[in-house]
C-alpha cells in the first residue's frame, strides 16, 4: 500500500463510527471530513453551508423529482454529486483524509492508499448511546435508529451498486459494541497500519 492513506467509514447510526473515524484521522494526523465537508465546497461554491445541510445523505425524493438530460431537480441528488466530486477531486490530488459515509467506500474505490471500514453495533448498545447523546427515551432513541437507518440506506443504494453495510463491499466491518469506540480505534489503527506496511 501506499503512503498515502484515505481512510473511509460507512456506520450505522449509534454505532460511534463518527467518533471512531475521528479518533483515527487524529491518530494518522488526517483531514476529517463528515457533513463539514458541505461547507468547504459551500465555501467554493458561495453558497450557504446550512442550506446544503438538509439535503445531506439524504435519499432522493422520486415522486417530486426528475432528471432531464442529465440535469437532476433533486436537491439531494445534486448535493450528493457536489460531495462525490470532491472526494474524487481530493483523491486526485494525492490527498490524505478520513471521510465518513457518503458512498466513500464506492466512490473513491480504486485509488491508492484507500481502506474501507464498515461500523456496526449491537441494538441495544446503539439504542443507549442515542438515548445518552440526544436525551431521548427508548421508543424515541429506536425510532430515530430505524429512521436514520433507512435513509443512510436508502441513500446509498441509490448510488452505489453495492448494498449498505454489506461486508463485501468493505476491507474490514466491526461491531464497536465489542471493545467500545477506543478499543475499536485501537484495533482499526493496529490494521490500518498493517495495511500501510504491506
Amino acid at each position: 500500500m501506499s503512503k498515502r492513506l484515505i481512510l473511509s467509514v460507512g456506520r450505522e447510526f449509534g454505532s460511534g463510527g463518527h467518533a471512531i473515524a475521528e479518533g483515527l484521522a487524529k491518530r494518522f494526523s488526517l483531514e476529517f471530513y463528515d457533513s463539514n465537508l458541505l461547507e468547504h465546497i459551500a465555501e467554493r461554491k458561495n453558497v450557504s453551508g446550512e442550506a446544503l445541510k438538509k439535503y445531506d445523505e439524504r435519499p432522493r425524493n422520486r415522486l417530486f423529482s426528475r432528471t432531464v438530460r442529465g440535469y437532476s431537480n433533486s436537491m439531494q441528488e445534486n448535493v450528493a454529486n457536489l460531495q462525490f466530486d470532491a472526494l474524487r477531486a481530493m483523491a486526485e490530488e494525492g490527498k490524505s483524509f478520513a471521510i465518513v459515509g457518503r458512498c466513500s467506500e464506492s466512490i473513491l474505490k480504486g485509488y491508492d492508499g484507500l481502506v474501507s471500514i464498515f461500523v456496526l453495533g449491537d441494538w441495544e448498545a446503539k439504542r443507549e448511546r442515542i438515548m445518552r447523546l440526544y436525551n431521548l427515551s427508548p421508543e424515541e432513541a429506536e425510532h430515530m435508529m430505524s429512521r436514520k437507518d433507512w435513509e443512510r440506506k436508502s441513500y446509498h443504494n441509490y448510488y452505489c451498486k453495492g448494498k449498505w453495510g454489506d461486508s463485501r463491499n468493505y476491507d474490514l466491518s466491526i461491531n464497536s459494541s465489542r471493545l467500545g469506540v477506543e478499543g475499536t480505534v485501537d484495533l482499526l489503527e493496529t490494521y490500518i497500519r498493517a495495511r500501510m506496511d504491506a
